[in-house]
C-alpha cells in the first residue's frame, strides 16, 4: 500500500496498517499475519459503518413510509374513481335516457361539495378525538393536518394522506343514496339533504367506528368493539338504509310500476360496474393504511367475494327467470363487494367466498321478492344491495373474523386476541349486531328528520310535468343524447 493510497484510508485503518507493518504483533507467523491483515482490511469498512445503524434504520423507515404513502395515494385515487366515473356510469345507465345526465351529475357534484365540507369541518368531526359519538374541532379548516403522521391512525404516512384517503369514502357514501330517489328529486333539495346528511349521519358514524375513542372502535378505545374494516356500517348500512327512507318518503315515480322503466344503457352500467370492482381494491385493501400483508389479504378477500357473489346472483336469477342477465351479473358483483367490505381485513379467502356467495343470493332476494312484496320504489336498488348487503356482511364479520389474518388486537399477555366466532369468541357476533343496530337507527331517524327539514325549506320532489319531461331538460337544460 503506497503512501498516497494510505492517506485516502479512514484513520482507524491507517493506524492498524501502521501497527501491522511495524511488527507489533509479535509471535504471529507470517502466514497468519497475512490472513489477519487481509481480514482486517476487508472487515474495517464494515466496522467503520457499524456506527451508522441508526442511519440505516432511518433509511429503512423512510423507504417503508414512501412505499406506504405511494399505495395510499393510489388507493385514494381508486376510491375517487368509484364515484366518478364508476358509480356515475353504473347509476346513469340504469335510469331512463331522459334522466342520464341528472343522475350522473348527482354523483359528480358530491366530489366537489363533500370535498369542501370535509376540508372545513368534516375531517375534524370524524377523526378529532372528541367523545364517543363525534370528534372535536381540533382539525377545523385542516389545521395541523400536514406531512407528519398521526400515529393513532396511520404511523407511516403523512396525516394529510390519511385525510385525503378518508375523504374519498365521505364522497361516495352520500352518492350511493341517490340511487333510491333517482328520476324524481330536486337538485337543490338533494344538495341540501346531502350536506346535512354528511354532517349529522356520516361524520358521527365514521367517528364512532374509526375515530379515536369512538363508541364502536375496536382498536382505539371503543366501549363496543365492532369490526368494520372498510365501511360496512359506516358506508353501506347508513347509505342503504337512508336510501330506503328516501324512497318511502318521496313516494313512487310517476307511472311506477305500470310504465316500463328499464335501464336505458346496460353498456354504461357494465363499464361502471367494472370500474367499481377495480376501484374497490383501493376501498378495501387501502383500508390497511399501508402496503402490507394485511393489504394483500384484504385485496384477495375482496376479489374472491365479488366473484362468488356474481355467480350466486346469476345462478339464482337463472333458476327463477330462466335466463342469466348482465344486470344480474353486475348487481351480484356489487353485492359481494359491499358484503365483504367490513370483513375484508379480518377473514381468510374461503370465508370471503362464502360471504360473497350468500350476499349474491340474499341481495337478489331483497331486490326481487322483498321489494315486490312491499312495493317501494327504490329506483336503483340502493337499499337492496347496500343496505341489505352491508348488514349481512357486518354480521358475518363477527362469525369469520380471525387473528390469523389480523392480529392487531392483543390480550392481557400481549398475544393476539381471538376475534370472531371461528376464534372461539362468539360474543363478537353480538358486538356486530349492536353496531348494525346503531347504524340502522341513526340512518332511519336522522334521514327522516333531515328529509322533513329539506321538504319544508325547498320541497323535495320535482313537479309531475318536470318528471315526465325528464330531469336532464327540466333541471339542467341539457340532453344526454342528441341524435341528428
Amino acid at each position: 500500500m503506497t503512501t498516497e493510497t494510505l492517506s485516502d484510508c479512514p484513520m482507524s485503518m491507517r493506524r492498524l496498517f501502521s501497527a501491522l507493518s511495524g511488527g507489533r504483533l509479535a509471535g504471529v507467523s507470517s502466514r497468519n499475519f497475512l490472513k489477519f491483515a487481509m481480514l482486517a482490511v476487508l472487515g474495517l469498512p464494515v466496522l467503520a459503518h457499524a456506527t451508522d445503524l441508526e442511519s440505516v434504520n432511518a433509511a429503512t423507515q423512510a423507504a417503508q413510509s414512501a412505499g406506504d404513502n405511494a399505495w395510499m395515494l393510489t388507493s385514494a385515487a381508486l376510491v375517487l374513481m368509484m364515484t366518478g366515473p364508476g358509480l356515475a356510469l353504473f347509476y346513469g345507465g340504469l335510469v331512463r335516457k331522459k334522466n342520464v345526465l341528472a343522475t350522473m351529475m348527482q354523483s359528480f357534484i358530491m366530489m366537489a361539495v363533500i370535498t369542501v365540507l370535509w376540508g372545513l369541518v368534516g375531517y375534524s368531526l370524524a377523526f378529532g378525538e372528541g367523545n364517543s359519538f363525534i370528534g372535536d374541532l381540533r382539525y377545523l379548516f385542516l389545521s395541523g393536518v400536514g406531512s407528519a403522521p398521526n400515529a393513532d391512525y396511520a404511523g407511516t404516512i403523512p396525516q394529510q394522506t390519511f385525510m385525503i384517503y378518508q375523504l374519498m369514502f365521505a364522497i361516495i357514501t352520500p352518492a350511493l343514496i341517490t340511487g333510491a330517489f333517482a328520476e324524481r328529486m330536486k337538485f337543490s333539495a338533494m344538495l341540501l339533504f346531502m350536506v346535512l346528511w354528511s354532517l349529522f349521519i356520516y361524520f358521527p358514524m365514521a367517528h364512532m367506528v374509526w375515530g379515536k375513542g369512538g363508541l364502536l372502535n375496536a382498536f382505539l378505545g371503543g366501549k363496543v368493539p365492532c369490526f368494520d374494516f372498510a365501511g360496512g356500517t359506516v358506508v353501506h348500512i347508513t347509505s342503504g338504509v337512508s336510501a330506503l327512507v328516501c324512497a318511502l318518503y318521496l313516494g313512487k315515480r310517476v307511472g311506477h310500476p305500470s310504465i316500463d322503466m328499464k335501464p336505458h344503457s346496460m353498456v354504461l352500467s357494465f363499464i361502471g360496474a367494472c370500474l367499481l370492482w377495480v376501484g374497490w381494491f383501493g376501498f378495501n385493501a387501502g383500508s390497511a393504511l399501508g402496503s402490507s400483508a394485511l393489504a394483500t389479504s384484504a385485496f384477495v378477500a375482496t376479489h374472491f367475494a365479488a366473484a362468488t357473489a356474481t355467480l350466486g346472483w346469476v345462478l339464482a336469477e337463472w333458476i327463477k327467470h330462466g335466463k342469466p342477465s348482465i344486470l344480474g351479473g353486475i348487481s351480484g358483483a356489487v353485492a359481494g363487494l359491499v358484503a365483504i367490505t367490513p370483513a375484508a381485513g379480518f377473514v381468510k379467502p374461503m370465508p370471503a367466498m362464502l360471504i360473497g356467495l350468500l350476499a349474491g343470493v340474499f341481495c337478489f332476494f331483497m331486490v326481487t321478492a322483498v321489494k315486490q312484496k312491499f312495493g317501494y320504489d327504490d329506483s336503483l336498488d340502493a337499499f337492496g344491495v347496500h343496505g341489505a348487503g352491508g348488514t349481512l356482511g357486518a354480521i358475518l364479520t363477527g362469525v369469520f373474523a380471525t387473528n390469523l389474518v389480523n392480529n392487531g388486537l392483543k390480550d392481557a399477555s400481549g398475544n393476539p386476541a381471538p376475534l370472531g366466532w371461528v376464534d372461539g369468541h362468539f360474543g363478537q357476533v353480538f358486538n356486530q349486531l349492536l353496531g348494525v343496530a346503531i347504524a340502522w337507527v341513526l340512518a332511519i331517524v336522522g334521514s327522516l328528520a333531515l328529509l322533513k327539514i329539506c321538504d319544508m325549506v325547498l320541497g323535495l320532489r320535482v313537479s309531475e310535468e318536470e318528471e315526465v319531461e325528464g330531469l336532464d331538460i327540466s333541471l339542467h337544460g341539457e340532453e344526454g343524447y342528441i341524435m341528428e
